[in-house]
This record gives C-alpha cells, sequence and structure tokens, in this order.
C-alpha cells in the first residue's frame, strides 16, 4: 500500500513508519519542514491551509497523527487554541482535500483520544458512550467530526481514541521513569482515577489492523482490554522496577503546579474498553499492564 502519515516524528508516528516500510508498504510523510522529494514527504501547512491535492493522488490510506502535545506547558488561552486548532484545523484540510480527489484514498484513519469521554469515574467505557463536557472531550468531538467531508464521500474514516501510549523512549512512560527509579513514584491524587493505556507495540499493531480491515469505521478505543486505576498503576511499575513508590502527590499540588491541565491529564478518570478492536480479530500482545512495563522496559 501508499500510505500518507502525519506525526511522522511523534511516538505512534515514527514506530509506525518503522514497521509499516517493514511490512513493504510505501509511506509517505506529510511533514511541515523542507521535504525530502526523493524520499516522498509532501510538504503541507495545516496553520495555513496549505495542501497540494496533486501530492495525495494515487495514496492508499491517509493516517493522521499530528497535533499540539497536550502535556507540555501550562494550558494558557493560545496553548488552548494551538490544542484545537491542530487538531480540527488539520483534519479538516485532510479530508476537504481527499475528498475532492479523482481517486480517493480508501480510507482517512485519524487519531484522536480517550479524552472523549471526560471524566467518568467507575463506568465502563466502549465507543459508544457520549462525549463528555470537558475541555479535552470538546476538542476531541470537534475533531472527530472535523473528517465528515471525507465520510459524506464515501471514504472510510477511522477515529483512533487512544489512551495512555506506553513507550520507554517518549510520552507518559518516560516522563515517570526517573522518579520512579529513584523510588520517589507514587500515586496521583487519590489514584482511583481509571488510566486507559497502551503499549507501543499494540498501538503500532491496532493501526495497521484498521488499515487492514475494511469492516472497521468510526470510533475506535486504542486502549488495552485491562484499564488500571493510577493507584495501580504506580503499584505495578514500582514493582517493575524493584523500587518503592511512597511519594503520592496530592491533587491540590497537582492543580497549584498544572493549573486545569491536572485534571483533565492526570485525576479524569476514563475506564475504555477496545470492543471494536476485540470484536473484529486484533489478538494483544500485552493485555496485561505488567506484562506490557516488563516487554517495554527490558532493554531500557
Amino acid at each position: 500500500m501508499k500510505i500518507a502519515v502525519s506525526g511522522s516524528s511523534g511516538l505512534v508516528g515514527s514506530a509506525l513508519i518503522s514497521s509499516l516500510i517493514s511490512g513493504g508498504n510505501r509511506v509517505r510523510r506529510l511533514v511541515r519542514r523542507e521535504p525530502d522529494r526523493a524520499a516522498g514527504d509532501i510538504a503541507w501547512d495545516p496553520a495555513a491551509s496549505r495542501l497540494d491535492p496533486a501530492d495525495l493522488e494515487g495514496v492508499d490510506a491517509v493516517v493522521h497523527l499530528a497535533g499540539e502535545s497536550i502535556a507540555s506547558g501550562r494550558w494558557s488561552e493560545e496553548k488552548r487554541k494551538r490544542i484545537r486548532d491542530s487538531r480540527v484545523g488539520s483534519t479538516r484540510l485532510l479530508a476537504d482535500t481527499i475528498a475532492r480527489l479523482e481517486r480517493p484514498p480508501q480510507v482517512l484513519i485519524c487519531a484522536s483520544a480517550v479524552g472523549y469521554y471526560g471524566d467518568r469515574g467507575q463506568e465502563c467505557l466502549s465507543e459508544e458512550a457520549a462525549a463528555g463536557k470537558s475541555f479535552l472531550a470538546q476538542v476531541c468531538a470537534e475533531w472527530e467530526a472535523a473528517a465528515e467531508p471525507a465520510r459524506a464521500a464515501g471514504i472510510r474514516v477511522v477515529n483512533l481514541r487512544f489512551g495512555v501510549v506506553l513507550a520507554p523512549n517518549g510520552g507518559a512512560l518516560r516522563q515517570m521513569l526517573p522518579l520512579f527509579r529513584l523510588g520517589l513514584g507514587g500515586r496521583l491524587g487519590t489514584g482511583e482515577q481509571y488510566w486507559s493505556w497502551i503499549g507501543i507495540d499494540d498501538a503500532v499493531g491496532a493501526v495497521e489492523h484498521v488499515l487492514a480491515n475494511a469492516s472497521l469505521s468510526g470510533p475506535v478505543n486504542m486502549t488495552a482490554p485491562a484499564p488500571v486505576t493510577n493507584r495501580e498503576f504506580t503499584a505495578v511499575l514500582a514493582r517493575v522496577l524493584r523500587r518503592p513508590a511512597w511519594l503520592p502527590a496530592p491533587s491540590a499540588a497537582l492543580r497549584l503546579a498544572l493549573g486545569p491541565m491536572a485534571d483533565e491529564l492526570l485525576l479524569a478518570s476514563a475506564r475504555a474498553l477496545p470492543n471494536r478492536l476485540l470484536d473484529s480479530g486484533y489478538a494483544f500482545r500485552h493485555a496485561e499492564l505488567e506484562s506490557a512495563l516488563r516487554h517495554l522496559l527490558s532493554e531500557h
């Protein structure tokens, strides 16, 4: 397949591209920097709504993973605008562009997040669950809706609602490891909030499964089948590292340090289940957290 990928330098994007190329696919990266035309790069500038439709002619699939980091820096009004615009605007640009092609791709696969559900406590969340009301929930709902022009043109559209992607070289796990290796880790707030997670190997494997499975469209929870509370996550990570985890971070301290970002990223509870992946036959490499962490950290 010929596959165009945005967010190619990100945690999931870089791992996905490596796997796709190993599988014999031709990958074209959507980049905002000066493109390497010899390597098949496609120049685009979502902020300026610039994308040459001719560059996407003949592409079989588009995987859109780009978006402003939600975990770096406090959420000022300008940061919130970048979080929203980088997702909604870029998705709308891609969807509008491919909808007008003579030979459109068969599928548009767009990242989203379990933040779509908001803070839902103990509730088990399938893909049919309603959207929440938080800032991230609103962003995710708009993000998914922005792909509508492609869907209306008859293109299969899939919205990947990612949980916390675990990898030793990036994302949340890399930020947690230094403190936990010093024995200074601990639960966040009460620790009772659910964290829906997925190992990087399964994140890549599930995207490839979605690419190959024409029966999948609409939202797909990209989470392992066994979500855990933050308290459980803390205990398992400490056990795998053979370190104590005795230093909790109170909710008030997190809110003071991070502002509203603390409530939505660290203290919100989303117990999402990957029903559609399982029903379509995806077999998780690591369905349990301890197995995933031992695998991920075995070489680090």
